[in-house]
């Protein structure tokens, strides 16, 4: 389960999860077999600590810290939805912590 900003809780829903990250690496050199990889890791290691429930905030920074390793444009381009940048101030702030 994921527990939203919201309180509420859903259920893993890796096609979503699946269908953000093709939309973030459009036109990038990142083939969906990457992408389904990166969707392994995370489900392997929820597994590995043995967890039910994850809050969507910590599930957000381990597809980003995974998805800078693959591809740092697809990066910017899921963190700028995942993080609900609200000025160019923050989008820049992102790019120099990147670099």
């Amino acid at each position: 389960m994921v527990t939203k900003r919201d309180t509420t809780s859903e259920p893993f829903d890796r096609g979503k999860l699946l269908r953000g990250l093709i939309v973030a690496s459009t036109k990038r050199n990142v083939s969906t077999d990457d992408l389904e990889a990166l969707i392994n890791d995370i489900e392997t290691e929820l597994h590995n600590t043995f967890r039910s429930e994850i809050p969507a905030k910590q599930l957000g920074d381990m597809v980003l810290a995974r998805l800078k390793d693959l591809d740092k444009v697809a990066y910017i381009r899921f963190a700028s939805v995942y993080k609900s940048f609200q000025d160019l101030d923050e989008f820049t702030h992102e790019l120099k912590d990147l670099k």
